[in-house]
């Protein structure tokens, strides 16, 4: 039952380190490819291409911070059906959930990375062994 418990951490574990990388590296690509610039007034990284977690952050936050002044800092709910700044709300808000998403995606990604690398360990662990009894 041990063996078994063993060599089930262990590839499970190297499974799920595999799909937080390729995850890891997808959502990056992803973004990459959209070409994103986070606005260079950004309380940070600002200036950098956006390709990871906290680029994606830093844009969304600015994104956010650019439509209360547009709005007067109302959301797109907030604001009336006739507002010529509903539009703009609306692809704030859009766009600002998509940059959420991947800063989620991104820490998923690693969370499975580091809790593969933790069931591998276990794995090998489980498979030394048993201390004998005294």
């Amino acid at each position: 039952m041990r063996k078994v418990a063993a060599i089930t951490a262990i590839v499970v574990g190297i499974i799920m380190a595999i799909a937080g990388i390729a995850t890891w590296v997808i959502v990056s690509t992803t973004l990459g490819d959209q070409k994103i610039t986070v606005s260079e007034d950004a309380n940070c990284a600002a200036g950098d291409d956006v390709n990871g977690p906290i680029s994606a952050y830093c844009q969304a936050d600015i994104i956010d911070h650019h439509t209360q002044k547009i709005t007067g800092g109302k959301t797109y709910a907030e604001l009336p059906k006739d507002d010529p700044n509903r539009a703009v709300a609306m692809d704030s808000a859009f766009l600002q959930a998509s940059l959420f998403t991947s800063v989620v995606a991104f820490g998923v990604a690693g969370m499975a990375v580091v809790l593969g690398i933790v069931l591998t360990l276990v794995g090998f662990a489980l498979r030394a062994p048993a201390p004998a009894a005294t």
